[in-house]
């Protein structure tokens, strides 16, 4: 049996992990442009609430998008458009101007993870779904990773600008190899009948459209939206105010910061594929999917809960405060592992794209609200992080207690009749004869 699947998910690995160099660089040169643009906390909030406010419109578009056009053709117009956009920071100059970069590079970010999971659906079973998302999602930690690591001595050599512009370059690599290999594993000329039918070896969906109102009363969906708000603002969070705190509280600069950060999103990345595992694991001892995927969930939001100490750590004792976040984030990556799965277990195929595009959209709207108050809190405590880092510990459990009450047994989101719906179709009236 061949496994080209698995080549699959590198290509999904490293779009992520691009797509996460991109839109960390603002976060890692924050001290650096502060000084250089004169910054303020707010103007930096609103910075990130635009790349938000964005991501959210593109979350939901592409989503819808994507089930039309196909993960292939999506995938590859979304990595165009974010990296001109990447790019595109080096010409600004005011905070209108890195709003704009960042807006537009959020709508197309916003295809990402719509296109990741739809692929993932298309090519996996069920019991290696969460495995799968877990591998990909590292791709955000890598990145994570790399930024802080190449940034500084990108801005070091080449400035400021030349990190945009260096970074972004790579986004047009990807495309090349995602188009050339990346097809339908029913025509791929890759996989072998074996992998076909392992791939396929769940029972198929019906084929069926499923329009958005249809969505909109699921409790499928807003049980995954639910996740998605309570999770993607803390993650954002991490992104883009962990090095601000880390300089803040504990002094340290553009280079000091590099280690810790590096430490936080490389734990991260075992982080999500252990949760991915542990989900995948007790799927195969035989538990159910709706008990195997709240356990993984459960765990990952009680590894959350000691990030709040994390502003009450000693000056003198930076490591603790990093070991609390590497925590954190890392039981992140495996609660989003489990979440995205959760999607793809609940709703159909030719729908999951567009759910996905849903909680995205309104992960990043709550995003967009965090951001803003958290910039407030900063701006009116003289940078105390305290209430942001009690707020994170939190809401990963309130969500999964939502998800459960809407979804006690994870129950498949049950579909119209294909009879039905063809029996509501007109037929077209017969063309007269001469």
């Amino acid at each position: 049996m061949t496994n080209f699947r698995w080549t699959v998910v590198v290509l999904l690995f490293f779009a992520i992990t691009i797509n996460y160099i991109d839109r960390a660089v603002l976060g890692v040169l924050k001290p650096a442009l502060d000084e250089a643009l004169k910054w303020d906390q707010k103007d930096y909030g609103w910075m990130v609430t635009a790349f938000q406010a964005a991501y959210a419109a593109g979350y939901v578009f592409s989503g819808r998008l994507f089930d039309r056009i196909g993960a292939r053709l999506g995938f590859s117009l979304s990595v165009i458009v974010w990296s001109l956009a990447a790019m595109a920071h080096a010409a600004a100059r005011s905070v209108f101007g890195f709003s704009v970069a960042r807006s537009v590079l959020g709508l197309a970010e916003g295809g990402s993870f719509p296109a990741a999971i739809k692929a993932v659906t298309e090519w996996f079973p069920k019991e290696q779904r969460a495995f799968a998302t877990g591998l990909f999602n590292a791709g955000s930690n890598l990145g994570a990773i790399a930024c802080p690591l190449l940034v500084p001595w990108l801005a070091h050599n080449w400035g400021w600008q030349g990190a945009f512009i260096a970074t972004g370059a790579v986004g047009f690599i990807w495309v090349i190899f995602w188009a050339w290999l990346y097809r339908s594993p029913d025509h791929h000329p890759y996989v072998s009948a074996a992998e076909l039918a392992y791939i396929r070896k769940d029972p198929p969906d019906p084929a069926v459209k499923i329009p958005w109102a249809m969505l909109l009363r699921q409790r499928q969906t807003w049980a995954f939206v639910a996740g998605m708000m309570a999770s993607s603002p803390i993650w954002w969070f991490y992104i883009f105010w962990v090095p601000d705190f880390l300089n803040k509280r504990f002094g340290l600069g553009l280079t000091a910061s590099s280690g810790p950060l590096v430490v936080i999103f490389l734990a991260a990345g075992f982080g999500g594929i252990s949760g991915g595992w542990l989900s995948s694991a007790l799927l195969k001892r035989g538990w159910t999917v709706n008990a195997a995927r709240k356990t993984a969930l459960l765990v990952c939001s009680l590894c959350v809960v000691p990030v709040f100490a994390t502003p009450l750590v000693p000056l003198a004792h930076v490591w603790w405060a990093v070991a609390l976040v590497t925590l954190a984030a890392a039981a992140h990556c495996g609660y989003a592992a489990n979440l995205f799965t959760l999607a793809s277990d609940t709703i159909p195929k030719q729908a999951v794209s567009s759910v996905v595009g849903i909680g995205g959209m309104a992960g990043s709207m709550a995003g967009m609200v965090f951001a803003q108050l958290v910039s407030r809190i900063l701006y009116a405590t003289n940078n105390n992080y305290l209430v942001p880092f009690a707020i994170a510990a939190s809401t990963y459990s309130i969500a999964l207690a939502i998800i459960h009450l809407l979804l006690p047994k994870l129950e498949r989101m049950t579909l119209p009749d294909p009879k039905t719906q063809q029996a509501k179709t007109p037929r077209a009236a017969p063309t007269p004869a001469g």
